[in-house]
């Protein structure tokens, strides 16, 4: 199990291409592995904002691509997707790469 650090680590090393892929404009990480709180087989929570609007297959492709990059099953949340209720909570625990 990989740590938030790791992860974080991860996806800066990755942003350049990201962004060319899949226009990424920011990426982060929320949820348990920010807390701290990770169990085995906790998801990967990954908050996305893109310059432009991307497609559904583009947007489960990156969800994809993802999951084999950082070694775990991944749940892709874009911030334009976020509730006003539980979008201030996770962009207030989100970090970014």
């Amino acid at each position: 199990m990989k740590s938030a650090d790791r992860i974080l680590e991860i996806l800066r090393r990755e942003l350049a291409s990201l962004r060319k892929k899949y226009n990424v404009k920011v990426i982060g990480l929320f949820g348990s592995y920010v807390r701290g709180e990770q169990k085995k087989g906790s998801g990967l929570d990954i908050l996305v904002e893109f310059r432009e609007p991307i497609n559904l297959f583009k947007f489960l492709k990156m969800e994809e691509h993802l999951g084999e990059l950082l070694g775990g099953k991944v749940d892709l949340v874009s911030k334009k997707a976020l509730k006003p209720r539980i979008g201030r909570r996770i962009l207030a625990e989100a970090v970014y790469a």
